[in-house]
């Protein structure tokens, strides 16, 4: 049977229901211009679970572990659920935590900087530049023989740890457990992490949006390396869907406000807008996806984008513990290091992981 999602048409329909689904998310009660940002989501989680102390933005958010429980789901259902493994999984923490550490300096994953620019985030434009930028870089690693190695199968079991991890993260969050006084699970009183929409909305928009992003390959990050790279825009006219019907939504629900200045939970420190998504985008070439794709990638069975996702986590905690995120005033005292470590890190991953030397 034919996979509708993966034609022209499916991606157009898969990045429109994720437009219109992340603003209808903001407008029940997620953040503005944040209906879903991967990068913000696991940073949540993350404080959440009393990884870093920010006390605005700690919730466990259910958007999340519906992406891998519904990628989970479609990929067993139509026969995809491949667990592998083994391909330079600790290169790939690593490049999780500095394109995590690049996305809290921008305040977001290419998700959020898409539906910052549909609510008139001008401050978005950098960023989005960025990340082009970042990803040209990593498209020129690939043409000169980049390459982290293969995966290997691994045993049908060992598929199901990340996917039950979501479900248990789940667990705790409808069931409102509390481990200790003033410890985890920790919810946010205020400020962005006390931002959501109802939790049984969440979960079904995450599920509905990782089953659909699993048939559809759909990857921001992919996108525009296949543009880059092999003159392919299959991918990225479900990016520009996304981007319309975000925009158009916000319209109808009142939701746009264009500028650059008070714009929320954002900075016009654009430099720094520009060089945190450039560190993402060339991580997220290197690792192979997205945040979004490496959550429904983790679903599939993928161990290795399983091992970037957590680095994810782990690199928001670092954020916030080494004072490396940006706030509404600018980057983090220590921010602008973090980027050029990172882009440095990555520079010599792409110069060094490479099979052989192609024109």
């Amino acid at each position: 049977m034919k996979n509708i999602f993966s034609t022209r048409t499916g991606i157009i329909l898969v990045g429109a229901a994720i437009g219109i689904g992340a603003a209808l998310l903001q407008y029940l009660g997620n953040p503005p211009n944040m209906g879903i940002c991967v990068a913000c989501f696991e940073r949540d989680i993350a404080g959440a679970l009393g990884l870093h102390r920010a006390a605005v933005v700690q919730y466990l958010r259910p958007e999340i572990m519906g992406f891998v429980l519904g990628a989970f789901a479609a990929a067993l259902i139509a026969g995809e659920y491949k667990p592998r493994g083994g391909s330079a999984p600790l290169v790939r923490f690593f490049l999780g935590v500095f394109a995590m550490l690049g996305a809290l300096v921008f305040l977001g994953c290419p998700w959020r900087a898409l539906l910052r620019l549909a609510g008139g985030d001008g401050n978005a434009i950098l960023g989005l530049l960025g990340l082009i930028f970042g990803i040209f870089i990593g498209v020129m690693f690939l043409k000169y023989g980049y390459s982290l190695g293969r995966s290997y199968a691994q045993r049908k079991s060992s598929g199901w740890i990340f996917p039950a991890l979501m479900a248990g993260l789940f667990a705790l969050l409808v069931f409102q457990v509390s481990f200790a006084p003033g410890g985890p699970i920790i919810f946010s009183e205020k400020g962005p992490g006390s931002q959501h929409a109802p939790i049984f909305i969440s979960i079904i928009a995450g599920l509905a949006i990782g089953a659909l992003a699993q048939r559809s390959r759909f990857c921001t990050m992919g996108a525009f390396r296949d543009v880059i790279l092999i003159k392919d825009f299959h991918l990225v006219s479900g990016v520009a869907a996304l981007l319309v019907f975000a925009f158009v939504t916000n319209l109808i629900l009142g939701q746009f406000k264009p500028g650059f200045e008070g714009q929320p939970v954002a900075h016009t420190a654009h430099a720094w807008n520009f060089l945190g998504m450039t560190l993402s985008g060339l991580a997220f070439v290197l690792a192979g996806g997205c945040p979004g794709r490496q959550l429904f990638l983790s679903g599939e069975g993928d161990m290795d984008a399983a091992v970037f996702a957590l680095g994810m986590i782990v690199g928001a905690a670092i954020a916030h513990n080494f004072a490396t995120a940006s706030s509404p005033s600018g980057p983090g005292a220590f921010g602008p290091a973090a980027v050029i470590i990172g882009l440095i890190f990555c520079l010599v991953i792409g110069f060094t992981q490479r099979d052989k030397i192609t024109a």
